[in-house]
């Protein structure tokens, strides 16, 4: 009776574990595939990234240098263009009375023009590749020529524009689902380093409305210190 008994459920077991190894089978064959899934990829739908801002002052003049990657046409339409690369320079003279500057740079520059809103002169080209840590920035007015070192505002704790928007996404996961449909971001994105004392990332949310989720993020911190919603 005892030998019967044992092979009783010598065979119940068999037929329970033939019955899961199918199931057993998947399982160990998913797992791996789930490890690997990839997180979704918002840097695809940056519509403008600025990376760097260069900084030179003199007694005559403050000049910035700023590095970006930009959308074109530049729209607030929820839809990520391709972007080309750009540099965008903004001198500010200590005398006022000069009426012409040239901005020179490895081939890269050329006349500034005037802003009468902004009291300053500005000057906007392509590109082909962004300095590094320094660069030699030559100004020519009204017979003057001088040449300049620009340095970088960053340092070694500043994130990456691409960390920042990370933390960004993070923080509105809200908004970001809301613009998401069947898995797919329906939205651009912008972030741009600025400079006030310290340094800081605006991270800009589009819907293709136009309304936007605008926040200031600490550009070391990483902290969200301010956050707008404007249509």
């Amino acid at each position: 009776m005892k030998k019967y008994l044992f092979s009783y459920s010598y065979i119940m077991k068999k037929k329970i574990l033939a019955a899961f190894l199918p199931l057993l089978f998947s399982l160990l064959v998913l797992l791996p595939l789930a490890g690997c899934a990839k997180t979704y990829d918002y840097t695809a739908h940056l519509s403008e990234i600025r990376r760097d801002i260069f900084l030179a002052e003199t007694e005559e003049f403050t000049l910035t240098l700023s590095c970006a990657e930009r959308e074109h046409p530049y729209a607030s339409d929820g839809v990520a263009c391709p972007r080309s690369m750009l540099m965008e320079a903004v001198l500010i003279p200590k005398d006022k009375s000069v009426e012409s500057f040239t901005i020179l740079l490895d081939g890269w520059g050329g006349e500034m023009s005037f802003r009468s809103v902004e009291d300053d002169w500005f000057f906007s080209a392509g590109c082909q590749s962004f300095p590094e840590k320094s660069v030699s920035i030559t100004l020519e007015w009204e017979g003057e020529k001088r040449e300049v070192l620009a340095t970088t505002i960053k340092n070694e704790a500043t994130m990456s524009a691409e960390e920042a928007l990370e933390i960004a996404i993070s923080h509105e996961e809200a908004t970001v689902s809301s613009l998401t449909k069947d898995g797919v971001f329906q939205g651009e994105l912008r972030v741009r380093l600025l400079r006030r004392d310290v340094n800081y990332y605006y991270v800009g949310i589009v819907a293709p409305n136009g309304k936007t989720v605008s926040l200031l993020i600490g550009a070391e911190s990483g902290e969200v210190l301010a956050r707008r919603e404007s249509a």
